[in-house]
């Protein structure tokens, strides 16, 4: 068996510097390889066919040598990767990175930095602390903004909805307290509501079951007809909450929500919650690209109202997983998920201003992630980031366009960001039954993808299977469209050529709208 002297052999430091280098030089020569050769965006294979290949690897007897590890991992993982950079990928938010972003995490990874103290990170803690500053600058949060990075949109609308909920808290004990009552936090909790649009992201009702107030604490607001919170029905649930004894803490407003890309009327939802008093957050992770926009930043004219902001650079950023954060508007929220630990960041820490960034986070270990999007702008700029957004932003209005006059299908909206919901739909002396229709479309979406030509997602609407293009990467061409599009209307006639005899056997049914 190897023994101590074997795993020294390992260790990153000054006397294995050079091995590191190669096998990193070497690590980085295969993939970029790889991704030179990538023709299509997935090979199609399927859990079945990969599952016995990696359960088959017997851990406890290692390679021992880097350039067999590096094969193997070519075969199990890299021939059959989904490259988020191939102009074909069309599926979910995930975004095509740029350099600038991958030598940040190349060095990141290897100083190995942690930022929960300045102790374990020093310049990692200020560099992060200047990037949410320049976040707040351009959000327009005002003098007294913080935030910290985090792992995702997730776990920033979580943070974000545990201080709202706290602050509430706070809120009703003080009014309590002014009229000589006490009132416990206990039984303050299942009074407490979060109002957010019909199609905002699931994190928000996750959110409010790990707080302890379940998922039925998520009221939905109904949306109009381009997927936006209708501000009327927000003033309505506001009022009825009020004379039910209901208290909204928080009202989520979406800048760019994943299915549709809509962004709500941020102007008029702020000025609701400041005549009510109510906490308003923005889970911008989507649209926040459009801060660094030359063209749209107008877009999100309203979020510097906001009391929290989700920001996921990860996303409209090109940065590579993870890089988000959330901000608030007043630094002093952030109290609500600090707590001092002796041995880490004690209370005498803070008197004598030492930054440790563990006071403002739900994590305590947390990577240098920042490190990528400092990098990103001291080569790049912001400019350039938001150039990159706007390209994607201006292709999904080209394919908007496209669908719209393509009698093969039907678009759910006009996109206001980088997504397009739509489904196949049969000739009109097609088949008709829509639940035929809706197997048509997940077939293919599902034969588009084993056969690794392009992948798509999928989503329902209205109680039906739509097809669903998220456009990130600015190499995509109107033309990947049109070629996707004619490859999809191909898979869902075939379909509809194998099964239509069965239906119309039986009864027939009008066409879905």
């Amino acid at each position: 068996m190897p023994g101590a002297a074997d795993g020294r052999a390992h260790l990153f430091n000054g006397r294995t510097a050079e091995r590191y280098r190669r096998s990193v030089t070497d690590g980085v020569g295969l993939v970029a390889a790889t991704v030179a050769r990538a023709e299509r965006p997935f090979t199609g294979i399927t859990p079945a066919e990969l599952a016995p290949e990696i359960s088959g690897i017997d851990l406890e007897r290692p390679l021992g040598d880097p350039d067999a590890a590096l094969k193997e991992l070519e075969g199990v993982y890299l021939k059959d990767a989904v490259y988020f950079h191939h102009p074909r990928y069309l599926a979910h938010l995930n975004c095509p990175v740029v350099i600038p972003a991958l030598l940040g995490e190349a060095v990141l990874s290897a100083v190995n930095s942690s930022l929960d103290t300045w102790d374990q990170s020093a310049g990692g803690t200020l560099i992060e602390r200047r990037l949410i500053d320049w976040t707040a600058e351009r959000i327009g949060l005002g003098e007294a903004a913080d935030g910290i990075f985090t792992s995702g949109g997730t776990q920033s609308n979580l943070q974000a909805m545990l201080l709202a909920r706290d602050e509430a808290c706070a809120l009703v004990e003080k009014e309590a307290t002014a009229v000589g009552e006490t009132i416990a936090k206990s039984a303050i909790l299942p009074r407490l509501r979060i109002l957010t649009s019909q199609v905002s992201h699931f994190s928000i009702q996750k959110a409010a079951a790990i707080l302890g107030l379940g998922y039925e604490a998520v009221i939905p607001v109904p949306c109009d007809q381009d997927r936006r919170m209708r501000t009327v029905s927000l003033a309505h649930e506001l009022d009825r909450c009020r004379r039910e004894g209901l208290i909204v803490m928080a009202v989520v407003a979406t800048a760019g929500t994943t299915d549709f890309g809509s962004i709500d009327p941020l102007p008029e939802i702020a000025e609701l919650c400041a005549r009510n008093g109510t906490w308003l957050h923005v889970d911008a992770a989507y649209g926040c690209g459009l801060l660094a926009s030359p063209t749209r930043r107008h877009l999100l004219d309203g979020i510097e109202r906001a009391d929290s902001v989700t920001v996921d650079y990860h996303k409209s950023f090109f940065q590579p997983v993870s890089s988000s954060a959330v901000l608030v508007r007043d630094r002093a929220a952030l109290s609500h998920a600090t707590y001092h630990a002796d041995y880490l960041n004690p209370e005498r820490s803070v008197e004598r201003l030492i930054p440790n960034q563990v006071d403002k986070s739900i994590q305590t270990t947390r990577r240098f992630d920042a490190l990528k999007l400092w990098l990103t702008l001291r080569i790049m700029g912001a400019d350039a980031v938001g150039a990159l957004f706007d390209e994607v932003v201006e292709r999904a209005a080209q394919a908007w366009a496209l669908l719209d006059t393509d009698p093969r299908y039907e678009v759910v909206t006009e996109p206001q960001l980088s997504t397009l919901v739509f489904r196949y739909v049969p000739p009109s002396d097609g088949p008709c039954d829509p639940d035929l229709v809706d197997r048509a479309n997940l077939h293919a979406r599902d034969a588009l993808a084993a056969s690794g030509a392009a992948v798509v997602a999928g989503t329902v609407v209205d109680g039906r299977h739509h097809l669903k293009f998220t456009l990130l990467n600015p190499e995509t061409s109107l033309s990947d469209i049109a070629y996707v599009l004619d490859l999809l209307a191909e898979h869902a006639g075939q379909y509809l050529a194998l099964h239509i005899e069965p239906e119309l056997s039986g009864p027939r049914h009008s066409r879905a709208s």
